[in-house]
């Protein structure tokens, strides 16, 4: 009996099948998950509720100007003391095109329409954006956050395009990262939580630390304008993550990003469920 236990503890202690589960992907510090907390549009209500609102926790969030809109041009002094204060100023093209055949796009212009251009223009056009961001910000490292999530111009995908620009491209998907293994960098999913309470935002960034993986939501107007949350929900949620920072790194999605690519996650690592609080 003896000599048949000792030949069965050496089988399992070599069969790679049933090792010892592989780590999960590191985040600073033993953390459980990432939290991207970014703003699109360039919108008022971006300065004047979500960035105080970030800067009372000690949170910096990423906020994706679309170059062409009124608030850059009008408010350019306090994007420049967002930047300077660590916010990440993201890039969001300059005219916010996107592909006026999709269902609900009447609010498409004609002159806005990315089914007209093609994918040569609308990268020249990105990298534009990208250098009138330098010009604010100083910044050479930047991210993209593709609008509408559409990639398709006229004669093709523009976005694959511009991967050596940037740390890393946000399209639609979801706002959990499913496995860190297989995330592409240059086709990170993302979620606009339109109308979703506290509650809901919190259980989105729980689902991500249960996973071991990265939440990323993109917000537009905070209690006012277009694609709106509540400022009573975007609090709550920050609430919850200022109260489990050993949980959720909160930061830039420049930073997690620059992270994620010095970091790979071995290609045989599934991440491990943890719990949440």
């Amino acid at each position: 009996m003896t000599r048949v236990l000792a030949a069965l503890l050496l089988v399992v202690w070599s069969c790679p099948a049933i090792s010892a589960a592989p780590a999960a992907f590191a985040w600073p510090d033993g953390r459980k998950a990432a939290v991207s907390l970014a703003y699109d549009d360039a919108l008022d209500s971006q300065l004047d509720a979500a960035m105080p609102a970030l800067d009372r926790h000690g949170f910096k969030g990423s906020f994706y100007l679309t170059l062409s809109a009124d608030t850059v041009r009008t408010r350019m002094s306090d994007w420049r003391a967002a930047a300077r204060n660590g916010h990440e100023l993201g890039n969001h093209s300059l005219f916010h095109q996107c592909s006026a055949s999709k269902p609900g796009r009447d609010w498409v212009m004609p002159r806005n329409d990315l089914d007209t251009m093609t994918a040569a223009q609308m990268q020249a056009q990105v990298r534009l954006a990208s250098t009138m961001l330098q010009a604010i910000d100083g910044a050479t490292a930047r991210t993209f956050t593709v609008p509408c999530g559409d990639t398709r111009a006229r004669d093709g995908d523009y976005v694959a395009g511009l991967a050596e620009d940037f740390v890393g491209i946000k399209v639609t998907g979801g706002a959990v990262v499913p496995d860190m293994r297989t995330l592409d960098v240059q086709a990170v999913p993302v979620e606009a939580p339109v109308g979703l309470d506290g509650e809901a935002l919190i259980a989105l960034v729980e689902d991500a630390a249960r996973r071991g993986t990265m939440v990323n939501l993109t917000f537009h107007g905070i209690g006012a304008e277009h694609l709106a949350v509540s400022r009573e929900a975007h609090a709550q949620l920050l609430e919850h993550l200022a109260a489990h920072r050993d949980v959720y790194w909160t930061a830039t999605f420049r930073d997690i990003m620059a992270w994620v690519q010095s970091r790979k996650a071995p290609a045989d690592a599934p991440p491990r469920p943890v719990e949440v609080p």
